[in-house]
């Protein structure tokens, strides 16, 4: 308002028959990019200029290049420059450093980089301000390479430019974009050699990379250094942390920063809250979430709600998640449509499909229409509860009423009719998802292995996954084990031996899975030596044997008389010992026929 009156009060002084003075004219025109009028700014210079009654100077035209920079008008500011040169004013780094500036801001980095070198050329000296403005400009386009290039050759060439803390965080959080921590981390270091102090802008982008990439020792490490370099406490950097803890389980931890934060006073927001919340549901401790929301959390939001929403579905307290629904209308929260889905999902979790359709009502009758999630949801409900006619029945009709169906819903139904034994419909489903340029995963392909195999159709099943190494999503482990288990079970261990070698020629890591059932398999077909050899291979490789591997091969080399030999097996195995109900089975299988089994503690000595 001040300003709108002042620009007023000088538009009469420039109609007035005593114009204003350059200097005075210059400072309005200051205060007008302050308040950032930069077209009126523009305005007034035209009106000034073509009424001849100020003479623009450099100061003039170097504000007039930073409105034009700043309304996206670099051309123009350009052009002001040209008069500026023309009329053989002078320029300092303020111009130079506004028109770089205007061609970053307006994307033109490369135009950006070329008038600092025909610049450079002239002799012209640039500030740390210049470098700092073409840094962020090449980072902003992820041209974080040409950023370091640039410094580099700055730290060697330009003596009275050090790098400052804002290149150095530019680089640092344009590495970590492109997932490279290990550098940012050197830079970093680099950073704190050579004096130079981080701030919040600098730990940002390194807490949150480490954090993606699981490395949270590191980024719990990275925070401390933050605060006894007495930085200020930042709720992002903190609300981050807290998220990757609790998506590890580690909430204790968890509980722990957002403690501190209290204690140090910085304030916690609704994202904090809902992290923490989030990851006590996920430990199925709704109650302590609860506790947490009604202590701290001022003015929840959907999102919020949602958190809560998830961890009483999750552990199946349905009553309290319609209490919670009704609260958030209560509270003028409106549900959103994830907020709906939750609740389908919950009691279609539940078996409680009537109730979830009744949800679905009460969603279409608040204004949220149901997406391709919640249609999924309820095909997967009913494909579950081996309703599959009335699960094609809904997706018929959805495909009539023109619902974009996706690869998940497609996927369920084909698994649905395979659990069925309905692999015709499977079969036809799946030609349709490739009819309408849909793309299944290789889970859609292992529902159809599995079907197949349990139709009989071993070899239909194994001629499927070898199409796929040609056309189609590479088959993966379970892919194999799944065709690898009917195998066994028809006592196909040659195939099945086949089958596993190719897994292995493929370049698949066969798991613990794929091991125990083919060493299940050779032990009921009393191939003892070559289930003791697949064993020893599994040690050889670091893969921990589970219960059922252990009992498979005790179970079949007690049938083959061989008892004895298990003590022995396990000394061979030092330092990889079996499960203690593994140990106990073991004794007392010994106890039954009549064994000693002094000889199991000294297997593990």
């Amino acid at each position: 308002m001040k300003t709108a009156l002042r620009l007023s009060s000088f538009t009469r002084h420039l109609h007035s028959r005593s114009p204003p003075r350059a200097a005075a004219f210059n400072q309005f025109l200051a205060s007008l990019v302050r308040a950032k009028r930069f077209p009126a700014a523009i305005s007034l210079c035209a009106e000034t200029e073509s009424r001849g009654e100020v003479i623009p100077c450099h100061v003039t035209l170097t504000i007039l290049i930073n409105c034009f920079c700043h309304v996206g008008k670099v051309a123009l500011a350009f052009s002001v420059f040209g008069k500026l040169l023309k009329r053989g004013l002078p320029y300092d780094a303020v111009t130079i450093n506004t028109l770089i500036k205007g061609l970053c801001l307006d994307g033109a980095v490369s135009s950006a980089l070329k008038f600092y070198k025909e610049m450079a050329a002239e002799g012209f000296e640039f500030t740390e301000v210049t470098y700092g403005t073409l840094i962020n400009g090449l980072c902003d386009v992820g041209r974080t390479e040409a950023a370091i290039r640039l410094l580099r050759m700055m730290q060697t060439c330009v003596g009275n430019v050090k790098p400052n803390v804002i290149m150095y965080s530019r680089i640092m959080e344009g590495l970590c974009k492109e997932g490279l921590v290990n550098e940012a981390c050197e830079w970093y270091c680099e950073m704190v050699a050579n004096n130079v102090e981080p701030n919040v802008y600098t730990y940002r982008p390194l807490v949150r990379a480490l954090c993606v990439a699981g490395r949270l020792g590191e980024a719990v490490r990275m925070v401390e250094g933050m605060v006894w370099k007495g930085v200020d406490y930042d709720v992002y950097v903190f609300s981050v942390l807290i998220d990757a803890l609790c998506k590890k389980g580690m909430v204790v931890e968890a509980r722990e920063v957002f403690d501190e934060m209290i204690e140090r006073g910085c304030e916690v927001n609704v994202v904090v809250c809902s992290a923490l919340m989030a990851g006590y549901c996920l430990k199925n401790e709704v109650y302590e979430a609860r506790r947490l929301f009604d202590a701290f959390v001022r003015r929840p939001d959907v999102w919020t709600y949602n958190v809560l929403m998830n961890g009483y579905c999750k552990v199946r307290r349905l009553d309290d998640a319609m209490k919670l629904l009704d609260e958030m209308c209560g509270k003028g929260v409106v549900p959103n449509l994830v907020t709906y889905n939750l609740l389908v999902d919950g009691f279609c979790k539940c078996g409680m499909v009537a109730y979830a359709w009744q949800v679905v009502k009460a969603m279409r009758e608040s204004g949220v229409a149901p997406d391709v999630v919640t249609h999924s949801i309820l095909l997967d409900a009913l494909c579950k509860r081996q309703r599959v006619d009335q699960a094609v029945v809904m997706f018929n009709q959805l495909l009539k009423m023109g619902v974009e169906l996706d690869v998940w819903s497609y996927s369920i139904l084909i698994d649905g009719c395979c659990k069925n034994q309905r692999i015709g419909e499977a079969m036809n489903f799946l030609k349709e998802m490739r009819f309408r340029n849909l793309v299944p995963p290789i889970v859609t392909y292992t529902s159809l292995i599995d079907g197949l195999c349990k139709s009989g159709r071993l070899w239909s099943a194994w001629r499927l996954l070898n199409k796929l190494h040609d056309n189609g999503p590479p088959p993966d482990v379970i892919a194999y084990t799944t065709l690898l288990i009917a195998l066994c079970k028809s006592e196909r261990l040659d195939q099945a031996i086949f089958l596993f070698n190719q897994m292995i020629r493929r370049g698949l890591a066969p798991d613990v899975w794929s091991y125990t059932i083919l060493i299940n398999g050779l032990c009921k077909s009393e191939r003892i030596d070559e289930a003791v050899n697949l064993f020893k291979e599994m040690h050889l490789k670091d893969l921990v044997p589970d219960t059922i591997t252990y009992i498979s091969l005790v179970d079949g080399l007690c049938r083959s008389g061989r008892i004895s030999y298990v003590w022995q097996l396990l000394n061979e195995i030092h330092g990889n010992a079996p499960p203690p109900d593994v140990v106990n089975y073991i004794d007392a299988l010994c106890k039954h026929m009549h064994l000693h089994s002094k000889c199991l503690a000294s297997a593990y000595c």
